[in-house]
């Protein structure tokens, strides 16, 4: 009696073990759940049922980096990427190289992203492909282009006005929430964009960290009730016109001022604020839960 008293206060203070990564749940996944396609929580903390595979290559497009296995995305998401490669072709482009979308089951990526979560994100490179037959191993070796200057506040040469024209068809499309580009690219699509037409631009976000590529971000789809759109909206920001006065003022005068000189953080009590680093399972919806355990 007493020896199963002992034991059982032993089973009752060990601590218990620890709990996997979210990031490695989900990046140990090979393949999609066996689900209907849903977008589950949020861009940045959630996860993706029933994803589809864009094809590693068609008439007007490359995915690359296909050891990474994020070719994966919501079904609209796919349709949205074949769509705006046909009309980079017809402003002049061969097509798209197609960078990140999501992990066959969303969720956080491996080395921490933190949004491409829920199937809904995808980076295109800012690089106009030469030809659309690389070869898997050409994939891994090509690079992007960047179209920044050093300084964050102009473009380079390597911008040009295709890139300004197959921006402006992405975030013209209505299935498109936003786009991050560098803050260079916002503040040259602003000075060169036609004046009485920049109501589009608002969807234009700078965001540091985007100078070889675009990122679309795609709205939640209809009837995806598990999904959360991000706040605020550009319909809400779009009050205040383009954005191009906001990044102008601010970006360059504070955002990129701080960047070369950091302000000193304060010092944290208590434990740091899980990211997508450090999420857990139980961080999640607990949907994802379903869309790890399913086939």
């Amino acid at each position: 009696m007493i020896r199963a008293l002992i034991a059982a206060l032993i089973l009752t203070t060990a601590p218990a073990a620890a709990e996997p990564l979210a990031r490695q749940l989900f990046g140990a996944k090979a393949a999609p759940s066996r689900q209907a396609p849903a977008a589950i929580g949020t861009y940045a903390r959630g996860c993706a049922a029933g994803l589809v595979a864009l094809p590693e290559a068609g008439p007007t497009w490359q995915a690359m980096r296909l050891s990474r296995n994020r070719n994966w995305g919501q079904p609209e998401l796919v349709q949205f990427l074949m769509d705006l490669s046909g009309t980079a072709r017809q402003i002049g482009w061969k097509g798209l190289y197609i960078g990140d979308m999501s992990q066959p089951r969303g969720g956080p990526m491996t080395g921490g992203h933190a949004s491409h979560q829920i199937g809904l994100d995808a980076d295109i490179w800012m690089l106009p492909p030469d030809r659309l037959n690389l070869s898997r191993k050409d994939r891994e070796k090509v690079s992007s282009i960047s179209v920044r200057s050093k300084d964050q506040t102009r473009v380079t040469q390597n911008w040009t006005r295709s890139h300004h024209a197959l921006l402006k068809a992405a975030a013209s499309d209505p299935r498109v929430d936003r786009i991050f580009v560098a803050a260079a690219v916002k503040i040259e699509m602003c000075r060169t964009a036609t004046p009485g037409d920049k109501a589009w631009l608002q969807k234009i976000r700078p965001l540091y960290g985007h100078n070889t590529h675009f990122h679309v971000r795609l709205k939640c789809p209809a009837g995806s009730a598990s999904c959360i759109r991000q706040t605020p909206t550009v319909a809400e920001l779009s009050k205040n016109g383009s954005g191009c006065d906001e990044t102008l003022n601010w970006w360059v005068t504070t955002y990129l001022d701080e960047l070369r000189n950091p302000p000193k953080k304060p010092k944290r009590s208590g434990p740091a604020p899980r990211n997508a680093k450090t999420y857990l399972l139980s961080d999640l919806p607990s949907q994802c839960k379903n869309v790890l355990a399913s086939r």
